[in-house]
């Protein structure tokens, strides 16, 4: 039989990646690619493909979005592509769900498809429909935080621990990380973000900013309840909120 596959992921290259890995399988058709969430859902709905690739963390619509709103009728059986770190990925472990941890080699990928093959020959056993909905309960449950940010270029992908971001700056539907003398620009929202950081480690502090509350070297009162806050590379960044949330957490610190 043929395995119909559909391939999510937001960006261009790692769509490419993966159907290129694809071609060398005969048993294997991509019957499409989508770069966003909601995307990936009608064409699930409309589809039905046997196998599907999900990114996980994706704007506005993540994959985990995408299977809530599939739920287990039309579920595919699904091998997930994510920069989520080792910690994280234990759990998909626990519920027997394949994933390939980016950057990915061919070997793995292969390994992640021959296993794929065997679900689909047994359609009527569908244990990861289960175990699909635990997980995702459980890592929303738990909150699991980034440990490092994917920063994706035309040809490659760069990884920035989030412990050596000072700041973090607003850019529209995208995001500047400040580390150092480096900056690095990933496709991001300031309220995404917010969601997936660490709230002992990093604050908003602006509509425009989010800190490292470890970089916070001195706080500055500017009068009618504007503070500066000066980090540890002397940038100077204007608080407009959550002035004793902010106090609280670098108590704690």
């Amino acid at each position: 039989m043929t395995i119909r596959a559909l391939i999510v992921d937001d960006e261009p290259l790692a769509r490419k990646r993966v159907a290129g890995f694809l071609k060398e399988m005969p048993d294997v058709s991509v019957i499409g690619e989508c770069g966003a969430g909601r995307e990936a859902i009608q064409c699930i709905r409309q589809h039905s493909p046997d196998l599907l690739f999900l990114d996980i963390q994706m704007p506005e619509v993540s994959g985990f979005d995408v299977l809530q709103a599939i739920g287990g009728g039309k579920m595919p059986v699904v091998i997930f592509t994510t920069a989520y770190d080792q910690h994280a990925l234990k759990a998909f472990e626990v519920h027997a769900l394949d994933y390939l941890l980016k950057p990915f080699s061919r070997q793995r990928f292969s390994e992640a498809v021959a296993r794929a093959r065997e679900q689909i020959a047994k359609p009527n056993n569908r244990e990861s429909d289960s175990g699909i909905a635990v997980l995702i309960e459980k890592l929303r449950s738990e909150q699991t935080h980034l440990s490092r940010f994917v920063v994706k270029s035309s040809n490659r992908l760069t990884f920035v621990k989030v412990t050596d971001v000072d700041w973090i700056e607003s850019a529209s539907n995208y995001a500047l990380l400040h580390a150092g003398n480096q900056t690095h620009l990933i496709r991001e929202t300031m309220q995404a973000l917010e969601k997936k950081l660490c709230p002992k480690s990093f604050q908003r502090i602006s509509r425009s900013a989010i800190v490292n509350l470890s970089r916070v070297k001195e706080l500055q009162p500017m009068g009618k309840g504007e503070y500066v806050l000066i980090l540890e590379g002397g940038k100077r960044l204007t608080m407009s909120r959550g002035i004793r949330d902010l106090e609280r957490a670098l108590g704690a610190l």
